[in-house]
């Protein structure tokens, strides 16, 4: 599959946005699915890029003049990349035909819309070999160089996908031989107990929020991480950090 990014039939993003960062724009650089429109570094940074073919050359700017054009709140170690959205990819795209005997879980976000809690799910996707990520179109958050700063280059390695109808994706992950799995705090069982394997779709609502009727009840089975008593629930995204290293060890 290499470094795609499935955004569904059409991208939730217009136009161009900014990258930040060493490693978010090292992954961008190095992804040969990402047009890149221009590149800006302080000349210490410059001075070690790589000379690359297919990119702009770098303009020597001062770090200030960088913050001025990614923003105050911007850590960007010197470096920016102006970017397009990656090219979009079907669902079908992503998920294996069902015969597949070799599958790798997948992400999948329901009304989770905070940009850096996609980036940090994305990281973990990446760091547990998770096949996508995907999310509605409508309740998502669209691609922004907050969540590639978030996902520290992972944006450009794990496919984020856009759907225009959750509990009909579901439905198809269903038809490839995916276990589609929720986690939800009041489940009566937990990961373990549940004996997950790798061909396992995670979902995963807001905090607060949490998984809309529809697709709770698109569900298989419901799961819960087995937290204290005392705290009700995790961040998303460290929920879903936690369910894949879970995975990854009972899965197989």
């Amino acid at each position: 599959m290499g470094k795609r990014h499935a955004t569904g039939k059409k991208s939730p993003s217009s136009g161009t946005y900014w990258v930040w960062g060493r490693h978010a724009v090292a992954a961008a650089l190095e992804n040969p699915e990402r047009r890149v429109k221009r590149l800006v570094a302080s000349r210490q940074m410059a001075e070690g890029l790589a000379a690359g073919a297919d990119r702009p050359r770098a303009e020597i700017l001062d770090p200030r003049a960088i913050e001025g054009l990614v923003g105050a709140e911007a850590v960007h170690q010197g470096i920016a990349v102006e970017v397009f959205p990656l090219e979009p990819l079907d669902l079908e795209d992503i998920v294996p035909a069902p015969q597949a005997e070799q599958k790798k879980p997948l992400i999948v976000l329901d009304q989770v819309t905070d940009p850096h809690n996609v980036g940090a799910i994305l990281r973990s996707a990446a760091a547990f070999d998770a096949a996508a990520v995907i999310m509605p179109r409508d309740h998502g958050a669209p691609q922004s160089g907050v969540m590639a700063r978030a996902a520290a280059g992972a944006l450009d390695l794990v496919p984020l996908v856009y759907v225009t109808n959750l509990a009909r994706a579901l439905l198809e992950i269903k038809e490839a031989g995916y276990w589609v799995v929720g986690l939800d705090g009041s489940a009566r069982v937990t990961m373990a107990e549940a004996k997950l394997n790798a061909g396992t779709a995670l979902v995963l609502g807001a905090e607060g929020k949490g998984m809309r009727r529809l697709t709770m009840e698109s569900c298989d089975v419901l799961v819960k991480l087995p937290i204290n008593e005392r705290m009700e629930s995790l961040n998303v995204s460290n929920a879903a950090a936690i369910a894949l290293y879970e995975l990854s060890r009972h899965g197989g």
